[in-house]
C-alpha cells in the first residue's frame, strides 16, 4: 500500500476527491494534508476526514524559500510519503525539494501543457483563441509544470466564455482526472490517462 502526502493552498478540492478516491481496492492511502496556509479551508475538510495535518505559513519565511522547505519536509517525512501530490499548492518549490521526491511527485496544472505553463492558465487559452482547454497531471520536475505528462482531459472553449467559467468546467474535469492518475500511478503504471 504506497502512502500519499497531499501539499495543498486552499479549499481542496482536488485532495478531497484524491481522499474519497484512496479507498477500497485503491493500491494507496493518504497519510498526511499539508499546506503553506494555516487558514486553508482544505485542512479542516481533511481533519473532517480524519487525515493528519499540518500547517507551515510561508509567510513567516520571507525571502527564505530554503527555511521554509525544510519546515514543510520535518512533517513530510514523519509521515514517510511513497508519493507526494500538489493539489492547489500555489507555492513554487525549489530544485532540492523536487529531487528530494523525485519520479514520486505529482501536479495537476489547469491548463494542456505544454501550453500555458503558470498562472491565469484560463484567461491565456480564451485571449489566443482556443477551441479547447483542460488539465494536465505531471510528475514534477524542476522545470516548472515541464515534467513528463501522466494525464489528460479536455473541455471545449464555448462563446462567451470568460476566465471562471471555463475554469469552473476545467474543475469538473480535473476531479475525475486526478484520482484517475493517481490510482494508475500508486499500482505502478506510468501510462497516461486521457480522458
Amino acid at each position: 500500500m504506497k502512502r500519499v502526502a497531499i501539499l495543498i493552498s486552499g479549499g481542496g478540492s482536488n485532495m478531497v476527491r484524491l481522499i474519497e478516491d484512496m479507498a477500497g481496492d485503491h493500491p494507496a492511502r493518504p497519510v498526511l494534508v499539508a499546506s503553506n496556509n494555516p487558514a486553508a479551508g482544505g485542512l479542516n475538510r481533511a481533519t473532517e476526514a480524519g487525515i493528519p495535518t499540518a500547517a507551515v505559513d510561508h509567510r513567516n519565511f520571507p525571502k527564505d524559500r530554503a527555511g521554509f522547505e525544510a519546515a514543510l519536509l520535518r512533517p513530510l517525512l514523519e509521515a514517510e510519503p511513497d508519493i507526494l501530490c500538489l493539489a492547489g499548492f500555489m507555492r513554487i518549490l525549489t530544485p532540492d525539494f523536487v529531487q528530494r521526491f523525485a519520479g514520486r511527485m505529482l501536479n495537476i496544472h489547469p491548463s494542456l501543457l505544454p501550453k500555458y505553463p503558470g498562472l491565469n492558465t484560463h484567461a491565456r487559452a480564451i485571449a489566443a483563441g482556443d477551441a479547447e482547454a483542460g488539465c494536465t497531471v505531471h510528475e514534477v520536475t524542476p522545470e516548472l509544470d515541464a515534467g513528463p505528462m501522466l494525464g489528460q482531459a479536455r473541455v471545449p472553449i464555448l462563446p462567451g466564455d470568460d476566465a471562471a467559467t471555463l475554469a469552473a468546467r476545467v474543475l469538473v474535469q480535473e476531479h475525475r482526472l486526478y484520482p484517475a492518475v493517481l490510482r494508475r500511478f500508486a499500482a505502478g503504471d506510468r501510462t497516461p490517462v486521457i480522458l
